[in-house]
């Protein structure tokens, strides 16, 4: 079967940025105007398709944070990410909490030298990180779908710039990654939207994967992740479709959460 990575990666860019704005517009109406992560198709993504991480790349970031509000500790990392990450709730309607709910406190997603996903204690600079999952349940017809929020709060942008960087590069040596014990994400593909590139201005950096999620026993399904930065702050999301669910389907779930979380990140990191 015939890849069409390239195609979804381009689409999803421009999902994400409509979301994004989508979740602005909400967010500001919400408040009366006032402006105020990961369990994770064959081939890389070519030069002129894939634009290099930010690292200076751009004259000016995407937000500048008030320097006061910015995360120092721990305390303050895991209030912000308890805040940005999605809930069940958040997803829409029908959703609920897989098993587990979230991440184990005091961890972070790392992929090893064997290419499985672990979760080892946070390591000097990262103050906080928290995964969310949850799942909407099979019905009418249609498959399961999976879904992961995630954010990660670090003390900065030189470390969350180069979490970026690791994200980007590690397609190249993990294209089969396996999450659990009994899934594999098969033919990774990845693509890199610096700030300012492709219309991009939603976030300083941005990283979007797409693949073959298989199960124990089951089909593989498409797979969709998108990491993205706001200073010192990076989120995710990641989106898993069953049966019957059509990749534009996928793609605005993931994008529109991406959105929000920005947003809320938006609203913590911002002064009067």
């Amino acid at each position: 079967m015939k890849s069409n990575t390239r195609g979804v990666l381009g689409s999803w860019v421009a999902l994400v940025v409509a979301g994004s704005l989508l979740a602005g517009c909400s967010a500001q109406g919400a408040d009366g105007g006032s402006s105020r992560r990961t369990g994770s198709p064959t081939h890389t993504a070519t030069p002129e398709a894939a634009a290099p991480p930010s690292s200076g790349s751009s004259a000016s970031p995407a937000f500048r944070p008030d320097a006061d509000l910015v995360p120092r500790t721990s305390k303050d990392g895991q209030d912000l990410v308890d805040s940005v990450v999605f809930a069940p709730g958040d997803w829409g309607r029908g959703f609920v909490a897989q098993d587990p709910a979230e991440s184990t406190p005091g961890t972070w997603a790392v992929l090893d030298d064997n290419c499985r996903w672990e979760r080892p204690k946070l390591p000097r600079g990262v103050l906080a990180s928290l995964s969310r999952y949850s799942r909407l349940p099979a019905g009418g017809g249609k498959g399961a779908v999976k879904v992961t929020a995630s954010a990660t709060a670090l003390s900065s942008v030189l470390g969350a710039d180069e979490q970026l960087s690791t994200t980007l590069e590690e397609v190249l040596r993990c294209p089969e990654q396996q999450p659990r014990a009994d899934e594999r994400i098969t033919g990774l593909n990845s693509l890199g939207t610096p700030f300012g590139a492709r219309e991009q201005d939603y976030a300083d950096d941005s990283v979007l994967e797409a693949g073959q999620y298989v199960g124990k026993g089951g089909d593989a399904q498409p797979y969709l992740w998108m990491v993205a930065r706001l200073g010192t702050v990076v989120v995710a999301v990641s989106v898993t479709g069953g049966k019957g669910h059509t990749q534009e389907e996928l793609q605005g779930l993931g994008s529109t959460a991406l959105g929000q979380m920005l947003v809320r990140v938006r609203q913590r990191l911002k002064g009067k």
